[in-house]
């Protein structure tokens, strides 16, 4: 049986009905109409499908398509498990950036001295307990995209700023790693359960039995891939959204009114269709798109690769889509998509805000 043979079978694709409801879905197939989930399969399921093929890297792997196959398949699941063969075979996609943010994470997989905890400033954190904060890789994306405010330090200190509020000292650390999540969906499976192994080891012993996350990626990864690979967790993944809205609801802090500001909300592809939080950040916002929830569009850009014409045609869709529901600030919970966006509006010189959501709720918290 051949490799493409064997994932066939593990994800189950040829329930595919041919039906085409995945193309009819894809926002990269909307852009460049070469590209086909429908048509990859029913290569891959006639053996034609190649791993030196470079289509299997335009895959945005934002579930649009998942959701709504009348079979169930789950494609995108089905293009990590492409990648990985290919990346062993020497074939890969076209890095974002010339490879920086690759080079960053491949350097963190060895013994490494960094400084990830200098933004904390008057925030309250501890060495160990039973919180940990996980910031994931926001202190490198500052330093990487200082030239367009990437803005994720802001949104860390505003989510400690969140988590003291509440009453929590988390565990902030140095020695924390990127969750592996580019390199999972890039194919290179070794290297993330290189820097999955660091980050359990860490995590461990620090004593938390609580990590809170507010990337979405480090989230949905956490929760989904690492007991996948290593077993049950002695701890709870938990979204910073999923824990304000319980403190919310009990009652432990409360927020402002809205102010004159009108915002819309961008669903990130991992905080929605792939974690399924959609309720918790619409009890903080006020506008919505026409495509939201499940049929949010993509922010254009998967894992740092293969950025292109095709993902700033996207990424100008869901802002002029953004800014006809009369909000003039677009609000994210992703750090990348932040960066996707604010990237796209210095480039085309665009008038709207892009804000991350930590950034909104810290600025509503009401203070006695």
């Amino acid at each position: 049986m051949t490799a493409i043979a064997d994932l066939i079978n593990t994800t189950k694709t040829y329930y595919c009905l041919d039906c085409g409801v995945c193309t009819g879905s894809c926002p990269v197939s909307r852009v460049f109409p070469e590209f086909s989930p429908r048509q990859i399969i029913e290569r891959s399921l006639y053996e034609l499908e190649e791993f030196s093929d470079h289509t299997i890297w335009n895959c945005l792997t934002c579930a649009q398509c998942s959701i709504r196959c009348p079979a169930d398949i789950n494609f995108p699941e089905f293009i990590r498990l492409m990648r990985d063969e290919a990346h062993s075979m020497g074939f890969d996609g076209v890095p974002a950036h010339n490879g920086m943010l690759q080079t960053i994470m491949s350097i963190q997989t060895q013994d490494v001295q960094q400084n990830r905890t200098y933004w904390i400033e008057e925030g309250k954190t501890q060495e160990t307990g039973d919180v940990f904060y996980f910031v994931g890789c926001r202190p490198y994306f500052d330093v990487v995209f200082r030239d367009i405010d990437a803005g994720s330090i802001t949104a860390a200190q505003n989510v400690l700023k969140i988590l003291n509020t509440c009453g929590v000292e988390p565990v902030v650390s140095n020695n924390e790693r990127c969750c592996g999540h580019d390199a999972l969906w890039n194919g290179n499976e070794e290297k993330f359960k290189q820097l999955a192994r660091l980050n359990l080891d860490l995590i461990r012993s620090s004593g938390a039995k609580q990590v809170v996350f507010s990337c979405p990626e480090g989230y949905h990864t956490f929760k989904n891939f690492y007991p996948k690979y290593f077993g049950e967790l002695d701890f709870e993944p938990v979204h910073i959204l999923d824990f304000l809205a319980d403190k919310l609801s009990e009652g432990v802090i409360q927020l402002e009114g809205s102010g004159e500001k009108v915002v819309t909300f961008h669903d990130p592809c991992r905080l929605g269709r792939l974690a399924g939080i959609y309720d918790a950040p619409r009890k903080i916002l006020e506008k919505e798109m026409p495509r939201s929830r499940e049929n949010g569009i993509c922010c254009g850009t998967s894992g740092w690769m293969n950025c292109s014409s095709c993902s700033k045609e996207i990424q100008l869709e869901r802002l002029k889509e953004a800014g006809d529901t009369g909000a003039g600030t677009l609000i994210t919970a992703c750090p990348k998509c932040q960066i996707h966006f604010r990237c796209a509006k210095a480039a085309f010189d665009l008038d709207i805000e892009i804000t991350d959501l930590y950034d909104l709720v810290a600025d509503r918290l009401k203070t006695e």
